[in-house]
């Protein structure tokens, strides 16, 4: 098979190589799929960028957890019956050496999840960006529940896990508040469904949010906890939570008082450890929000597979949009 890989860890342009590999085949409780497209998140260009010189997690890795494609061998133990299914993938490079971009990769059974017999390639396209954003996203705001007739706040609501938060949330029922970079993110959110987008460089935010929310937000998914942990301490409601999936300062200090009076839960996100429940679950609702047009992934660079290195290039550049390798 044709496939990426990298052997140490460093630039894209340094250590990505792409060739032939002998084809994969699935263990007991595994599938085979025959991979269309390949989604990238930060996380695999931060697997594969280091920093330079630290230990490899295999001897070889294939990078990308993400993927789409159809099931065409299945290992013992898995019904036969799944043979051709289209299906999206998550996790396939989480705590694994080989992942999706590859002409086949072999994953789990239960995190091949089934899409329509006759998904055409946009949804495919579509699907293979839902796991690491997807599943981040959707826990980030569902956990303690859906947010139905709660008041929500996304920020870097314009990004991948961001984007479909939002879209999440506003198909629950729940009041969005987005926060985003660029006037051109602004409208692009507001595309989304956001009841109310502001620009996180606005120095009138504070005031903005309390309008839009006067009783408090209920519900955050954070993008930089240590960034703004001062600002949300100042605009939660009682009972509040805040999910953060990142964080610029890897020991923050907290207002304690402000977040304990107001009964606050954090939960810190590591979506590669989730529960496999939580994953599950979470997969079963995305794929039911993409299906019945709730949800929709902003793909704007499809490339082929050798042309992986500038694909990860854009995915650091933090460009607009989704990327993904076709295969």
């Amino acid at each position: 098979m044709r496939a990426a890989w990298y052997d140490r860890k460093g630039r894209a342009r340094e250590v990505l190589e792409v060739g032939d590999l002998p084809d994969p085949e699935p263990g007991p409780g595994e599938v085979r799929i025959r991979v269309s497209a390949s989604g990238i998140n930060p996380g695999d260009v931060g697997k594969r960028w280091g920093p330079p010189g630290a230990p490899m997690p295999f001897p070889r890795v294939i990078p990308h957890s993400d993927g789409a494609g159809v099931i065409d061998a299945v290992g013992s133990g898995v019904d036969e019956r799944r043979l051709g299914q289209s299906v999206w993938c998550y996790g396939a490079q989480s705590y694994r050496p080989f992942g999706t971009a590859a002409e086949y990769c072999v994953v789990p059974d239960a995190l091949a999840v089934r899409l329509p017999d006759d998904a055409d390639t946009d949804l495919l396209d579509q699907a293979a960006c839902l796991g690491i954003a997807g599943i981040t996203g959707y826990r980030a705001l569902f956990a303690d529940g859906p947010p139905h007739g709660l008041t929500v706040l996304v920020y870097g609501a314009a990004g991948g896990v961001g984007s479909i938060a939002v879209q999440m949330a506003v198909r629950a029922g729940a009041r969005v508040i987005a926060v985003v970079h660029t006037p051109a993110q602004r409208d692009f959110v507001r595309g989304l469904g956001a009841h109310e987008v502001f620009l996180t460089g606005n120095p009138y935010l504070l005031d903005d949010v309390r309008k839009a929310a006067p009783g408090g937000v209920d519900r955050i998914a954070e993008v930089d906890f240590a960034g703004h942990i001062e600002f949300n301490a100042r605009i939660i409601a009682a009972g509040a939570t805040i999910s953060s999936y990142y964080s610029a300062d890897a020991r923050p200090h907290i207002p304690y008082w402000p977040l304990g009076f107001a009964d606050t839960t954090l939960r810190l996100l590591g979506s590669d450890d989730f529960a496999p429940e939580v994953k599950a679950h979470a997969a079963a609702e995305l794929t039911a929000a993409l299906l019945d047009g709730g949800l929709r992934i902003s793909v704007t660079e499809r490339l082929p597979l050798d042309r992986i290195a500038l694909a990860h290039e854009h995915v650091e550049r933090g460009e607009p949009g989704r990327v993904l390798l076709r295969l």
